[in-house]
């Protein structure tokens, strides 16, 4: 008499390989931890733009030519082995997707911070010991997207700047169109306050970034912070001395 196992047969179709994988990078980008890369990552290519666009806009102080020279080159860059302004806007796309995915990211990690703890717990000593800029980066980071949106329409499509002399917008006027908007004073003002903000974001953002990649080691904290201090204060001074010297006069049509 036989007495053999019947076979086991398979209870659903996946246990027969019939699911489709996903991409690696998406797969990764599903986890915890790489959603930590994505803000990372993204935040280190939104620095770096930052940096630059600071560092561009001082040619102001040069004067008009300068400044509207600048923003030419800008427009050329790569001319004539890519059409005019093509490569910019490459850039100013490739920005607003990291953008994006930072944004996305940060609210994701959010959702899964909640899931993982569905009741908030916070001592004293643990808000004191945070702090201002990470306690603030929510806030900062809303009124910093307000604030390239107003940026955008201001000087670069030019919907809610003054016109010039002829009555009509001209975008390749940078100069004169920096002037004519930072003599508006709520409206420098509203750029500093915005780049205080600014600077409280990049300075836990980008201390945070090193935590993020695994870049933790304690013998490295100190600098890990001064980096991050030293390329906020950078990146706000230079920025909101633009509309200050507009306002007071130091630059000027």
């Amino acid at each position: 008499m036989s007495t053999s196992t019947p076979t086991r047969q398979p209870v659903t179709a996946t246990a027969v390989g019939t699911r489709k994988r996903r991409p690696l990078l998406l797969d990764l980008y599903s986890t915890a931890v790489g959603k930590k890369y994505a803000m990372a990552i993204s935040g280190i290519a939104m620095m770096g733009f930052v940096m630059f666009h600071m560092l561009g806009n001082t040619k102001m102080y040069l004067g008009a030519a300068e400044l509207d020279g600048y923003a030419e080159f800008l427009k050329k860059l790569l001319y004539p082995l890519a059409p005019k302004e093509s490569v910019l806007w490459i850039l100013r796309v490739s920005l607003l997707g990291m953008l994006a995915l930072h944004l996305h990211a940060a609210w994701s990690l959010t959702v899964l911070n909640r899931h993982a703890r569905p009741v908030r717990y916070q001592s004293a000593r643990d808000y004191q010991e945070a702090s201002l800029a990470s306690r603030s980066m929510r806030l900062s980071g809303i009124v910093v997207v307000m604030f390239m949106v107003w940026h955008l329409l201001d000087l670069t499509f030019g919907v809610v700047n003054t016109i010039g002399t002829d009555g009509v917008y001209v975008r390749s006027e940078v100069y004169a169109n920096v002037v004519r908007s930072f003599d508006r004073w709520p409206v420098a003002l509203f750029y500093v306050v915005a780049n205080l903000l600014l600077g409280l974001h990049l300075a836990h953002g980008a201390w945070s970034i090193f935590q993020s990649l695994g870049w933790n080691n304690p013998r490295f904290n100190a600098w890990r912070v001064a980096f991050a201090r030293g390329f906020a204060a950078i990146v706000v001074i230079g920025n909101i001395s633009f509309p200050i010297a507009v306002t007071v006069g130091i630059v000027s049509v």
